[in-house]
């Protein structure tokens, strides 16, 4: 009789020896430090700019004609041109450009335009959501949480301090001619053209 138990009993203990094995837990940091690895922001912004944002740069409107829509027909230049991943007022632009340099600062540049617009392009605090938002490519839903998407956001921005900014710092002055690309945020319901300021995703001087 005990042997014919043991024969019964056997195989039970196998299955719950395997299932126990099976069975893992790990910590709760150690699951999110995992996540967190998963995903790489530096690599993601530095492949956005390369093969995404240069390319939507590239086919942006010229700004003395963004700026002249925005006067004249701001609610349709809003819908054709701005993107934002916000529900809000705060829309943001692609453009690109030439003018001529009419001031240095430490924090910017300032552009008059052929049109005789004067612009403004920061050189020094290259911050926001401007170049991740405007060419309406990043969807929220491509992310799995909001930090990764604001990491992008951060990477982005250093990206451009980092390799675009300086060289070209180092290098202008009053009266250079400068080709330029970026973009630019601005509240629909209080439109203020004569403040914008570009965060660029390439400067060029051409003289």
């Amino acid at each position: 009789m005990a042997k014919k138990a043991l024969k019964y009993l056997l195989p039970v203990v196998v299955v719950v020896l395997l299932a126990i094995n099976s069975v893992y837990f790990k910590k709760l940091n150690e699951v999110k430090a995992s996540a967190i690895k998963q995903f790489n922001a530096t690599a993601y912004a530095r492949n956005y700019i390369d093969q995404q944002l240069l390319s939507a740069a590239g086919k942006a409107p010229e700004t003395d004609q963004l700026l002249d829509q925005l006067k004249n027909k701001p609610d349709s230049t809003f819908k054709l041109y701005s993107h934002a991943l916000d529900i809000g007022n705060i829309r943001f632009f692609m453009t690109k450009g030439q003018g001529t340099v009419t001031s240095i600062d430490d924090n910017n540049i300032y552009l008059l335009t052929p049109n005789k617009q004067t612009i403004k392009i920061a050189t020094e605090y290259i911050f926001g959501n401007a170049l991740r938002d405007a060419p309406g490519i990043i969807s929220i839903n491509d992310f799995t949480n909001t930090m990764d998407l604001n990491n992008v956001s951060a990477e982005i921005n250093k990206i451009i301090r980092t390799d675009v900014t300086p060289p070209f710092k180092s290098k202008v002055k009053k009266g250079s001619n400068v080709i330029f690309a970026g973009a630019f945020e601005l509240n629909q319901q209080h439109i203020n053209l004569n403040n914008i300021e570009i965060i660029p995703v390439s400067l060029k001087i051409t003289n």
